[in-house]
């Protein structure tokens, strides 16, 4: 027992020596000293506690005053900082532009049968792709037993089956052709042509990756 509370009195001790140095030096230890009067009417063996959770309350003070000076610096300093990591990020893209996630892509048609998800412009990706601007690159995802309705773009599109199996149609001058299509299968869909298709598995889904050629404003399809 004499052991235990010879321990438990100098880890009090470190504690409020530390609290004090610290209090001390930022805030004259006005602070610190109420704190120490505080926890001494708390029992003996609590004190370790008390004045740990002062110091605790006093850090997250002295963050509190350094985010609202930080919110109080001139407009001229913010807006440099905000340029300056404009630009880190934008030296960040250029290091590995070729890489693209699935949170790259902006899905411009949902629904329960499935969805159209679109790469942004290459050129707004990197000035290292500007030679591929004309270019897009989009992914449709069509459930099990869904169909896609008939639709047409302003761009050549170039499709390739990653997973699943269907039946494409495209109606082109009049002339309707049909194809069976499953992974690893390419076709192609015109520009203005009517194209539409049908995922004809149970169970998985119909992915196709289209590589879309603009032909009217560079990068822009509709």
């Amino acid at each position: 027992i004499v052991v235990l509370l010879a321990t438990l009195l100098c880890a009090a001790a470190a504690v409020v020596s530390s609290w004090e140095d610290d209090n001390h030096h930022h805030h004259g230890g006005h602070k610190s000293w109420r704190c120490v009067r505080r926890c001494e009417d708390r029992p003996w063996h609590q004190r370790p506690r008390c004045l740990e959770q002062c110091r605790e309350e006093e850090r997250e003070k002295r963050q509190e005053r350094s985010r609202h000076e930080a919110d109080d610096r001139s407009g001229k300093g913010s807006s440099q900082d905000e340029r300056e990591r404009e630009q880190e990020e934008e030296k960040q893209k250029d290091r590995r532009p070729y890489v693209f996630d699935r949170r790259s892509f902006r899905r411009v048609v949902r629904s329960e049968q499935g969805s159209l998800r679109v790469l942004r412009p290459f050129d707004e990706v990197s000035r290292l792709l500007r030679g591929i601007r004309d270019y897009r690159v989009a992914v449709l995802e069509a459930n099990p037993r869904s169909f896609v309705v008939p639709s047409h773009t302003d761009a050549h599109c170039i499709c390739y089956v990653v997973e699943g199996e269907g039946v494409v149609t495209t109606i082109e001058n009049g002339e309707r052709r049909s194809y069976t299509i499953k992974q690893g299968h390419v076709f192609v869909a015109p520009a203005g042509a009517v194209t539409y298709l049908a995922n004809t598995d149970g169970r998985k889904k119909l992915v196709i990756t289209k590589i879309l050629h603009t032909i009217s404003v560079p990068g822009e399809f509709q």
